[in-house]
């Protein structure tokens, strides 16, 4: 342990009752115990003596600021064999500290408090004249450190300069790295590629840049196409994380760099369990692609319209959670973004399917951003695939999210009918033949029947509530837009219907 120190009017220590210098000859050695080391284990065998004025800094056992009573205090002291003494302190409220190690003793008329060292009952010294006893008077030029340097609290002549001259080098060295890594930023900034700069710029949410160089040899140079749109044909690829994905190589591009930018900012804001995620993207002059999570179960319409796959047809309960799963993603975009974002392009070719038949919607490229508080947008020529286009787009009229609406509804009559509904509305009487189409579908309404339009592949094996409500769904999406319900009035209305197969009744 360390000896007692006080100012008196110079610096004097000394060691404390029961015990003594450990080399009268070097004071920096501390005191030791006059007695056995290992009397502190039997609390039958010692006893407290008090030092006024006293207490010891650091290697706290317990410290207690609510109110502790001075008996408490000591037997938690005298029962525990680590403790070597506690000091007990009387500021409005009992302060009890117990101490594991004995360091910085220091006394001061001004501590309003008591030291009480733990002894052995057996030891004869003087037990109030002891602290006194050996002091030794320390020069004056110099203050002597006993025992480990963390635990004192001396305040050295020269101890603010030591600090000052510790901020002072600080400061400099961070002001220095600062000024570093500012000019390997610009130097950097100017040997970089413009397409490599858009890269890390775009590089948000988990997107990753990746070359061209690097997506070709992931691909195997572009050879197993997997599908193709209106923006682009999309290759299946293993990345060297041997992680499969869907490599979009987009087609007819002219967008600029910003352009492009805008349509990866559109991407980043995307992250719904009914969209397809994107991975990454590559930009590098001509060359724009787009990097998918890869999904096995292929489109819907390779599901509901190839009657050469028998094994690939799709059962109710499927039909509707593909359903709900498209109207979920949708209003997702719609609604729930920070922004309004059209799809512009909703078809089955566009619904991807997992393993368990979740709903996962694709094909962003003719994804168009919207502010809330605009009525709409327009477009320099027409967008998405016919059969699936709302009359407003041959009207010249503003686009707004209703466009979707309209094709999400042909989207769920197909789903239904399990036939290309779009393919009567190509032809050149294609307002007749939708005109004729809505009639069918208010007549099955009226009737309230649905069974003569369902897939026969069904062998009438359907919830006719469901197909009810799918059906009214369909001819509201089809009306004039301002008629339309949104997305998330359509979620709301098939969540109501969700539910077994066997259950034959909506809420």
């Amino acid at each position: 342990m360390n000896g007692i120190c006080e100012h008196s009017p110079g610096p004097r220590c000394s060691c404390p009752p029961g015990y003594e210098m450990a080399n009268p000859q070097n004071w920096t050695k501390g005191c030791q115990p006059m007695f056995s080391n290992n009397i502190s284990q039997a609390k039958e065998q010692v006893k407290f003596i008090k030092l006024h004025h006293t207490d010891f800094h650091g290697f706290d056992m317990v410290y207690n600021d609510s109110h502790t009573s001075f008996r408490d205090c000591k037997k938690y002291c005298l029962e525990t064999t680590l403790c070597l003494g506690f000091s007990y302190r009387l500021t409005g409220r009992g302060v009890c500290y117990t101490k594991s190690l004995l360091f910085n003793g220091h006394r001061s008329p001004s501590f309003l408090g008591s030291f009480y060292i733990k002894i052995s009952k057996n030891a004869s010294f003087p037990a109030i004249s002891a602290a006194r006893q050996t002091h030794l008077v320390c020069k004056n030029s110099s203050e002597i450190v006993v025992g480990p340097a963390y635990a004192y609290r001396v305040q050295k002549s020269n101890t603010k300069w030591s600090y000052y001259y510790a901020f002072v080098a600080v400061l400099g060295g961070l002001e220095l790295f600062f000024v570093l890594t500012a000019c390997l930023f610009l130097r950097s900034k100017q040997s970089i590629p413009d397409t490599v700069m858009e890269g890390y710029k775009l590089i948000t949410n988990q997107f990753r840049r990746f070359t061209y160089r690097e997506l070709k040899e992931a691909t195997g140079n572009f050879k197993e196409e997997i599908g193709r749109g209106g923006s682009g044909i999309v290759y299946r690829g293993v990345l060297n994380s041997k992680q499969v994905v869907a490599v979009k190589k987009l087609t007819n591009t002219t967008q600029g760099d910003e352009e492009f930018g805008g349509e990866m900012t559109v991407i980043a804001r995307i992250n719904h369990i009914n969209l397809l995620r994107i991975w990454g993207f590559c930009s590098e002059g001509k060359h724009k692609l787009l990097v998918y999570e890869y999904v096995e179960n292929e489109s819907l319409d390779k599901h509901l319209f190839d009657t050469t796959n028998r094994e690939q047809s799709l059962g109710w309960s499927q039909r509707f959670k593909i359903a709900l799963g498209t109207a979920r993603g949708l209003a997702y975009l719609h609604h729930e973004c920070l922004e309004w974002i059209v799809h512009c392009d909703v078809k089955p070719e566009n619904i991807l399917l997992t393993r368990d038949f979740e709903v996962k919607i694709a094909d962003f490229g003719l994804a168009k951003l919207s502010r809330r508080d605009c009525s709409g947008f327009h477009f320099s020529h027409m967008r998405g695939t016919a059969g699936y286009m709302a009359p407003e787009w041959a009207s010249n009229l503003p686009i707004t999210a209703k466009v979707d609406v309209y094709s999400y509804g042909i989207v769920l009559l197909e789903i239904l009918t399990g036939t290309r509904v779009s393919s009567q509305t190509t032809h050149a009487g294609e307002q007749l033949e939708l005109r004729e189409i809505v009639q069918i579908l208010r007549q099955v309404v009226a009737r309230g029947d649905p069974s003569h339009i369902v897939d026969p592949k069904m062998q009438g094996q359907f919830n006719p509530q469901q197909a009810m409500e799918m059906v009214r769904i369909s001819l509201s999406c089809m009306e004039e837009r301002s008629k339309r319900p949104t997305m998330d009035a359509i979620v709301t209305t098939l969540m109501a219907c969700d539910g077994d197969d066997d259950q034959n009744v909506c809420a």
